[in-house]
């Protein structure tokens, strides 16, 4: 994973652990988890990655990434730079596709997907760095699972899975 993906993933995870309410504390938190970074740095990412400034109860202004309205439907080429930036791995078994991501982001493809209208995708599950993506009968698993890879710009696997 890219320094530029490790360090973006960090700021999704710790913006949506805690309130973060300027760019220097962010820099600090980083810095804590052993990740350097300038506040440009942190700005350009937080920028790349969408992130707002919301008013939380008691006035307090905090950073948070925004998450798509549920109806909102995601572009393919948003899909496929989603996939592109922060699918590591894709796995399948039977008509489940195990996709792996880094730490803190497999809620970010899996909103992508799920928004995607993708054909073949039933649902998705989404943990920390992981997601199931669940196929539909008729596509299956492992050519729902190559067009996940071809998103991913990751080597399709041709007669394995």
């Amino acid at each position: 994973m890219s320094t530029k993906l490790a360090r973006q993933a960090a700021i999704a995870r710790i913006i949506g652990e805690r309130a973060v309410s300027s760019q220097p504390q962010l820099v600090e938190l980083l810095h804590l988890e052993g990740i350097e970074a300038t506040q440009a740095t942190v700005s350009r990412d937080l920028k790349d990655m969408g992130a707002v400034i919301v008013r939380v109860p008691g006035g307090e202004t905090v950073y948070a990434l925004p998450e798509l309205e549920p109806q909102r439907v995601v572009p393919h080429e948003q899909l496929r730079r989603v996939m592109g930036e922060w699918v590591a791995e894709v796995r399948v078994s039977a008509n489940l596709v195990v996709v792996r991501t880094p730490p803190g982001c497999a809620h970010v493809v899996a909103s992508a997907l799920d928004r995607s209208g993708l054909p073949g995708v039933l649902g998705t599950v989404a943990g920390d760095d992981t997601m199931l993506v669940i196929a539909d009968e008729k596509m299956g698993g492992a050519e729902l699972a190559n067009r996940l890879r071809q998103l991913a710009g990751i080597p399709t696997r041709v007669g394995r899975k």
